[in-house]
């Protein structure tokens, strides 16, 4: 076979005024002498006048880049800014890739080798014969590029034409960091903490995109085939019906539309071998949570109408079938540099059989594999429930809570407390020694995390938390109210089947206009709370998940277990509070419930965020255990004062509940330490109160104002809460209110 062409071929612009012009190609096809101007990306049609002996007969654009067809008698010129430019049209070549199947591609820093590995391959396994590839380098610069490749394509039989086409003039769109950074990888973790480099726009995202069409009417409108590809795309085995064995741009010239949409997944490197650079063959892994794909295209330019728009992700002017795609594999470890930020969550990462072969076969690439780990074996009569929590001055509210828990079947509960001074450490250290309890210090000082945080790391070590056939991490103001059943843990259990985790959406209690602090059950005096469809504050939807402790999961997390391993993620069975099972897309790093996936059937959390009013003065005085720098003030109170219904479905296991306190209460060590934390928190109320600031607090915390404002919250955006209850009018409290009626305030009005 003959040896390939190879060309370099630098495009040159011309400047007029305050525009560039890639380009001005000549229309051969037309009987009258007509042109084509390519403007680069930031003059707009009403910049521009057509010059002496020229008529502008249409205009587009294509990615902000304007594109004019120009009739003209003799040379044709533009008119910009005051500027007059003559255009000595360049003629089309199209012999060159005449009757071949073409890849139009986009390098951005890819090396030759890779390059090569790439153009072998489809190649050999899509009858690939010619490629156009734009090179976004600088002219004059990587010549090792250029000569690499000059030297080796024509070893690649079967390849019979390469061009690389550069440009004087940067593609890349301004002000964006170079491509090949991980803030440019769409599931990059950690972009929030990420140094970015200075821009340049030579090495930034293609901005120039009116460049296909360019291309296309310079040289490939006669081609066979093209395919639109970058170096870091590969394109699978072809099995659809009646095509197995077959090749993209087969497909193409075989359509009805002459256009096949080209699909594209991404993919990763599990690792890379110490040394070595990132090849194709090193790709085996696909994100088993992945919704969104690539689309391009290959189209038969002779098959489609000649007013076709070549654009950056279809070809416009034509419909392709439906069942008329191909998939095709983005390579994203040879696209984004990843050597000091993933470009990838790990955890998302599964390996993919397809590309574990073609690495092996097509490469002849042995990639480092996922490491196995093996099924969970699950005993679905072993249900011994574990609790984790954290606790500042809460001594008060211990006993109900963990009565009710130890009721329903919790068996263990593992505290971590810091800086009380209400008696909720002595309290926990009496429930230990009695065996209710463990309880750990916090060992968050010195660590740089947040106390909530501190505290999962560490329990993650203990057995109580090891052992525990479930886990779940909440807080004491929480209490998961089991509706199916007898109200038990086992009930749930026995509803929601073989599923491993199960979310409990929070029901935001408020204070039910409760003003003053009793020594009584939350369950029973609290009996209001938010409507099941409350969406906002985005708070409402929150849920704890209670997960069997199997191996799905490596760490502890605050509202679901973290650390997916994803080699396990179908053994993964997440229900929701109805036992309705919940998407892949919501397994790593979910944290709320949504429209599609809130339940509340089978079991909900009661959160009674702010109890009475005076209990909630000694909350705001003592702080958060998570957000420890936010303040718990009347933003606070007004998003989690959740009045608008009644709901009583927990008090059915008041009996339950105030048995096994009753029995706690019997020991007199404990009833001692119990009447200690209340006689120590009634204390801090009426110290508060009696400071001005609290004093005023309290008032404005039990005003009717704000009590008016706790049935309202269906009424109101997400941006009201987040602003606070001062930006409410008067009138809004005032009215009675129709039940469509709605208010919010603009985003600038809010406070954070």
């Amino acid at each position: 076979m003959g040896k390939a062409a190879f060309e370099l071929c630098t495009m040159t612009h011309v400047s007029v005024a305050d525009a560039a012009i890639l380009a001005c190609l000549a229309d051969p096809a037309e009987d009258s002498p007509q042109a084509q101007v390519f403007f680069k990306t930031g003059t707009d049609i009403d910049q521009v006048k057509a010059g002496p002996d020229t008529e502008i007969l249409s205009a587009k654009s294509v990615g902000n880049g304007l594109i004019l067809r120009l009739a003209h008698n003799g040379t044709p010129s533009v008119l910009v800014g005051g500027e007059t430019c003559e255009l000595p049209p360049i003629s089309p070549d199209f012999e060159r890739f005449s009757g071949l199947n073409v890849a139009l591609a986009v390098r951005n820093g890819e090396t030759a080798e890779r390059t090569l590995d790439w153009l072998r391959y489809h190649v050999k396994h899509h009858k690939l014969q010619a490629a156009v590839i734009i090179d976004r380098a600088q002219p004059e610069t990587d010549q090792s590029f250029v000569s690499q490749l000059r030297e080796a394509v024509d070893e690649i039989n079967g390849l019979k034409h390469v061009l690389v086409l550069r440009m004087d003039v940067p593609l890349g769109q301004a002000g964006l960091p170079p491509e090949p950074h991980p803030i440019n990888a769409p599931d990059a973790p950690g972009k929030d903490r990420m140094e970015v480099p200075s821009a340049s726009p030579w090495d930034a995202p293609l901005g120039e995109l009116q460049l296909y069409e360019l291309i296309r009417h310079r040289w490939l409108n006669t081609a066979r085939a093209v395919a639109q590809l970058d170096i870091s795309d590969l394109v699978g085995a072809i099995n659809g019906p009646g095509t197995k064995g077959g090749n993209l741009f087969d497909m193409a010239v075989k359509s009805s539309s002459g256009v096949v949409t080209l699909v594209g997944q991404h993919c990763y490197p599990w690792r890379v071998r110490n040394g070595e650079a990132v090849s194709h063959g090193d790709h085996i892994c696909v994100q088993f949570d992945a919704v969104k794909m690539r689309r391009r295209w290959v189209v038969a330019p002779t098959k489609t109408p000649a007013e076709v728009v070549w654009r950056l992700i279809r070809v416009v002017g034509v419909q392709p079938k439906e069942d008329e795609w191909v998939k095709f594999y983005r390579c994203m470890g040879l696209r984004h540099d990843a050597s000091e930020w993933a470009i990838v969550p790990k955890t998302s990462l599964i390996e993919d059989a397809d590309l574990v072969k073609l690495a092996k076969k097509r490469f002849n690439h042995k990639p480092l594999r996922t490491p196995e780990i093996a099924a969970p074996k699950v005993n679905p009569a072993d249900n011994d429930v574990a609790i984790i929590t954290c606790m500042k001055n809460e001594g008060p509210f211990i006993l109900e809570w963990l009565a009710y828990h130890r009721a329903i079947g919790v068996k263990d509960v593992l505290v971590y407390t810091n800086d009380c001074n209400d008696g909720t450490d002595s309290f926990l250290d009496l429930l230990q020694e009695k065996g209710y309890v463990q309880h750990r210090e916090n060992p968050f000082k010195g660590t740089n995390l947040k106390p909530q945080h501190a505290a999962l790391q560490a329990g993650e070590s203990e057995p109580v938390i090891q052992n525990a056939d479930w886990v779940i991490s909440m807080d004491v103001d929480e209490f998961i109210n089991v509706k199916t059943g007898n109200g038990t843990l086992a009930a749930l259990f026995e509803a929601v089947g073989d599923a491993n985790l199960i979310s409990c959406t929070w029901r935001l209690f408020g204070n039910s206009d409760v003003h003053e602090y009793a020594d009584a059950p939350l369950m029973a005096q609290f009996t209001r709370c938010a409507l099941e469809q409350t969406r906002k504050p985005h708070q409402a939807w929150g849920f704890k998940t209670l997960y069997r402790n199997i191996g799905l999961f490596k760490k502890l997390g605050v509202h679901r277990p973290k650390g997916l391993n994803p080699q396990l993620w179908s053994h993964i069975n997440w229900v929701n509070g109805s036992g309705k099972p919940l998407p892949k897309d919501m397994y790593r790093n979910a944290w709320r419930s949504t429209v599609p996936t809130v339940g509340y059937d089978l079991v909900q959390l009661n959160h009674y965020a702010v109890r009475s009013a005076e209990s909630f003065l000694v909350k705001r005085d003592r702080g958060r255990v998570n957000h420890v720098d936010r303040d718990q003030g009347m933003a606070y109170w007004f998003r989690m004062n959740n009045n608008t219904e009644e709901e009583t479905s927990i008090q059915r296991m008041i009996p339950l509940m105030q048995a096994e306190m009753d029995r706690l209460l019997s020991d007199p060590e404990i009833a001692e330490a119990h009447a200690f934390s209340v006689d120590r928190h009634r204390a801090k109320i009426d110290a508060l109160k009696a400071t001005s600031n609290y004093a005023k607090f309290y008032e404005d915390l039990t005003s009717p104002r704000q009590e008016r404002l706790a049935r309202l919250h269906p009424h109101f955006g997400a941006n009201v809460f987040l602003a606070g209850p001062e930006v409410i009018p008067d009138w809004v409290v005032e009215r009675d209110l129709p039940e469509d009626f709605f208010f919010t305030v603009d985003k600038q009005d809010t406070a954070h």
